[in-house]
C-alpha cells in the first residue's frame, strides 16, 4: 500500500458482512480521499475512516496515472456531492482518480435490470417493519430481497449491456451511410438506435428507482438502530 494506490475495504450493508468494497485514494500520509459514507461528500479523512477497522486491500492496475497525477486528480473532487449508487459511487470515483475512467466493477457485476421484480411491493413490507421496530423481520426481508435482485442481476443484466452496445454500432452505421451519400440507410440504423435507446432508458429508469430504495433502506434502518440504541 502506498502514495496513490486504489485501496479498498469491505463495508456492511445493513447487517450483512462483505457486501460491498469502499474504495478510495491513499495519499501515503495515514489519509485517504473517498466519497465518505453517510455524508455522501468526497473527504480526506484518517485510512482508519474508509476501513472502519476492517483489511484495506488494494486494486492494481497495468497501467495507471503516476501517484502525484493520482492524488491531484483527487484533491480536485474534495467537497463534490454528487454520490449516486450505481452511476457516481465511491468505486466510480476511485477508479477515475487512477486511469482516468469513470467505472465500478461491482455495478458491471450486480446491476440489475428490474424488468420482473416489483420494487413497490418489495420495499413496502420492508419499510413497514423497519418503522415498527422489528429489526429480525427487516433483516429477513433485506436478505430476501437481496436475494431476488441478485437472480434477476444474473439473467437480465446484459440485457442492458447489449441495448449500449447496440446504440453504438447502429450510430456508426448512421455516420457510415451518410458518408456514402445512403441518407436512406442511414435514417433506418438512426431508427434501429432509437430502439435501443429507448430500452436502455427504461433501464435506467428502473435501476435509478433501485438507488433510491437502497438509499432509502439504509436510512431507516440507521435511524431504527439509533433509536434503539
Amino acid at each position: 500500500m502506498a502514495r496513490g494506490d486504489q485501496i479498498y475495504a469491505m463495508r456492511h450493508f445493513i447487517n450483512i458482512k462483505g457486501v460491498y468494497e469502499h474504495h478510495g485514494i491513499d495519499c501515503g500520509d495515514g489519509t485517504a480521499i473517498h466519497y465518505r459514507k453517510p455524508s455522501e461528500t468526497i473527504e480526506r479523512t484518517s485510512l482508519e475512516t474508509l476501513s472502519q477497522g476492517g483489511i484495506i486491500y488494494v486494486k492494481t492496475y497495468q497501467v495507471s496515472f503516476i501517484p502525484d497525477v493520482v492524488i491531484r486528480r483527487a484533491e480536485s473532487r474534495l467537497g463534490e456531492r454528487k454520490y449516486n449508487l450505481l452511476f457516481n459511487n465511491c468505486e466510480h470515483f476511485a477508479t477515475w482518480c487512477k486511469t482516468g475512467i469513470s467505472f465500478s466493477q461491482q455495478v458491471v457485476d450486480f446491476i440489475p435490470m428490474l424488468r420482473y421484480i416489483d420494487v413497490d411491493t418489495l420495499s413496502e413490507p420492508m419499510n413497514r417493519s423497519l418503522k415498527d421496530g422489528n429489526q429480525d423481520e427487516s433483516s429477513r426481508l433485506v436478505n430476501e430481497a437481496l436475494s431476488q435482485i441478485r437472480t434477476t442481476w444474473d439473467n437480465i443484466q446484459p440485457q442492458y449491456t447489449q441495448n449500449l452496445k447496440e446504440m453504438n454500432d447502429w450510430e456508426k452505421v448512421a455516420k457510415e451511410a451518410l458518408k456514402r451519400n445512403r441518407e436512406d440507410l442511414a435514417r433506418a440504423a438512426l431508427q434501429k438506435k432509437q430502439k435501443y435507446k429507448q430500452q436502455a432508458m427504461q433501464q435506467e429508469e428502473m435501476l435509478q428507482k433501485l438507488a433510491k430504495m437502497t438509499q432509502d433502506l439504509i436510512e431507516k434502518q440507521r435511524d431504527n438502530q439509533q433509536i434503539q440504541f
